[in-house]
């Protein structure tokens, strides 16, 4: 089975680039997704989270994703307390996903996991797929997103590897900017390509083997 990591940095598309993946059948897990359960109402981080950092509570018993982003965005101290309770929780989440998906003999599934190079998942990963746009797309993006404002991105921007350095690192860079038509061709290409075993099996970090 072939693990592809899907990433790239905040606005620059991965989101379409997921659901264009799961309509082509490639079975994917969403670490952003697995996020909002364990903070969601009953969720398995809740009480931890409200440990460190009181007040983030909602009336309805889960956490207040926007209040604890204006917690720990911009203090790198508070953000790595948050990630050391998080973190383990998704990557447990997600060695369930693969081991459900290698016993039903899937032969290709995505990690669609937004840090996955700042947080060091490259090496669970066969490929991984960036997706990219130019920095005014991305800018134009961000900013339409609710609550968002010039300080909590350029906070967010600072958290993340360069987009010049993910696409150098990447085995397949796929442009979002363009109509979703180019995008979603591509994406079919990658697929394919990883399907019939067209690309040589190797961990991301050695050569490069095709871009889109």
């Amino acid at each position: 089975m072939i693990v592809l990591g899907l990433t790239g940095s905040i606005g620059m598309g991965k989101s379409a680039a997921a659901r264009t993946l799961r309509g082509l059948g490639v079975p994917l897990f969403d670490a952003d997704a697995t996020v909002h359960r364990l903070l969601g109402p009953g969720g398995g981080a809740v009480d931890t989270v409200e440990s460190l950092f009181p007040g983030v509570r909602t009336d309805t018993g889960g956490i207040d994703r926007r209040r604890l982003g204006q917690r720990v965005f911009g203090d790198a101290p508070a953000l790595r307390r948050l990630e050391a309770v998080l973190h383990p929780m998704v990557r447990t989440a997600e060695k369930r996903f693969v081991a459900r998906a290698r016993a039903r003999r899937e032969p290709l599934v995505v990690l669609d996991i937004p840090l996955l190079f700042e947080t060091g998942g490259t090496g669970r990963c066969d490929y991984v797929l960036v997706v990219s746009a130019p920095p005014r797309v991305q800018r134009e993006r961000v900013m339409r997103r609710p609550g968002m404002s010039a300080t909590r991105f350029a906070d967010i921007l600072r958290a993340q590897i360069p987009d010049r350095e993910k696409r150098r690192r990447a085995d397949f860079v796929v442009a979002t900017a363009l109509n979703r038509g180019t995008t979603y061709r591509r994406l079919k290409a990658v697929v394919r390509a990883l399907r019939q075993g067209e690309l040589p099996r190797h961990r991301p970090g050695g050569k490069r083997c095709a871009r889109s």
